[in-house]
């Protein structure tokens, strides 16, 4: 069995690795933790990275503790942010739980010789005591130590709240905590984590003079520079109460050629020389999109499940079959000014506030994942690519703004919806709420 330092660096997930580590990782398996705090109630696609890592970690015969932050929720992660972030009650971490729980469940296996074993770090955390805490955590770090972290050193300009600034110090009792209770050898997580880790192992040599490992992913960026997994109508979700079946599926779909090489690795569990022969095929002939739709169909269906992602492809499918099954266009109007929707076109529901002050036709695009971002969506206008309700839009609309009035038909049933068209083939129906 390869082991999982040499197909983690193969896959592209190794950003930075402490001493030692790779060498630990030819000895044998280890058990490692990654942790998510319930920031929102689900998961999103940019934390799919070190999801993967937990589940290669698990292929290769290690242990996978997915850490659920019960306890650090309640602080507040400053990493990766320019302004604090706002508390939840307790009540909705536990909630924002539930949900998290089930979605790593998709990933990992809770059965076996090498089981992962989910932890929630409320059952530690929430009933520590401060003076207990700070003699025996916050007496091993100096201020100077703690200030020359990268999460708090970037936010001394725009402030950091103590409760913040601590937080390095929380994580860092989560690791010596599961060092101790779980023989845990190994923390990942994402590259702006590193700070975290360190301070966990620096505890550990500390507490219990021995040593420990960290290793992070890189924090993704896609070719055109955008950060992965966000668009500016915000993340990509992977609850379909958050961003719907197509949408999601569009997003993988939608992947730029210079980047879904890269992906294939990351986000499927595809052997390499498989992703190679896709690769390959798709070079053969881009414009059949063959490896976007490897990666799409593989990350759908471990997501959200295979019969929901036969169903997209049924309904995203039945567009392409001819001309005489789904009109590419609203059908005529009917009876008081009634059309009717095709049953086949994916929907996005989106709240009527969006339409009342108009909706931008950029954000719309953004919106109905029929482009990346609203760079990528104006490159689009300008080259008359899109068509609303079957009607090319010109190079001139890029300020343009949807209505209620000049842009909403109605379906029989009352429904009030656009359809937005790419190219010939990717429709998508924006559907206003109930």
């Amino acid at each position: 069995m390869t082991d999982l330092f040499t197909v983690l660096s193969e896959r592209g997930f190794v950003q930075d690795a402490t001493p030692g580590l790779a060498e630990r990782l030819r000895q044998g398996p280890i058990i490692a933790y990654i942790g998510f705090d319930p920031t929102a109630d689900s998961l999103h696609v940019g934390n799919l990275v070190p999801v993967m890592g937990l589940a290669w970690l698990q292929k290769s015969g290690g242990t996978p503790i997915p850490l659920l932050g019960g306890g650090t929720g309640m602080v507040g992660d400053p990493s990766g942010k320019r302004t604090e972030r706002p508390l939840l009650t307790v009540e909705q971490i536990d909630a924002n739980l539930v949900t998290i729980r089930d979605q790593l469940g998709h990933f990992l296996e809770f059965e076996g010789t090498n089981a992962a074993r989910m932890r929630n770090n409320a059952d530690w955390l929430r009933p520590l005591g401060l003076m207990e805490f700070l003699r025996d955590t916050g007496k091993h770090f100096t201020l100077g130590y703690m200030l020359q972290k990268e999460s708090v050193r970037s936010r001394l300009e725009t402030g950091i709240s103590f409760t913040e600034f601590s937080y390095m110090l929380v994580q860092a009792y989560d690791f010596w905590h599961l060092f101790r209770t779980e023989h845990c050898e190994l923390q990942m997580g994402g590259s702006d984590q590193w700070g975290n880790i360190t301070a966990g192992i620096e505890l550990i040599s500390r507490r219990e003079g021995r040593p420990a490992h960290g290793l992070v992913f890189p924090l993704l960026t896609t070719s055109s520079g955008a950060k992965f997994g966000k668009s500016e109508a915000g993340n990509v979700w992977l609850d379909r109460r958050r961003t719907d079946w197509v949408p999601f599926f569009n997003f993988w779909r939608n992947t730029e050629d210079q980047d879904v090489e890269r992906f294939l690795k990351l986000f499927t569990f595809k052997p390499l020389d498989e992703i190679s022969s896709i690769v390959a095929k798709h070079q053969a002939d881009p414009g059949k999109r063959v490896a976007q739709q490897e990666l799409a169909k593989d990350v759908f269906e471990r997501v959200h499940g295979t019969e929901p992602l036969q169903q997209v492809l049924e309904a995203v499918g039945s567009l392409f079959r001819g001309a005489g099954e789904v009109s590419v266009r609203p059908p005529a109007i009917s009876g008081a000014g009634t059309v009717r929707l095709p049953a086949a076109v994916p929907r996005q529901i989106i709240p009527r506030a969006n339409f009342e002050a108009g909706l931008s036709l950029v954000d719309a695009l953004v919106r109905a994942g029929l482009a990346r971002n609203k760079a990528d969506a104006r490159r689009g206008i300008q080259a008359r690519g899109y068509y609303v309700n079957g009607k090319q839009v010109a190079a001139s609309d890029l300020g343009r703004r949807l209505t209620e009035e000049d842009d909403l038909e109605t379906d029989a049933d009352g429904t009030r919806y656009v359809i937005l068209r790419k190219g010939k083939k990717t429709h998508v129906a924006l559907v206003i709420e109930p």
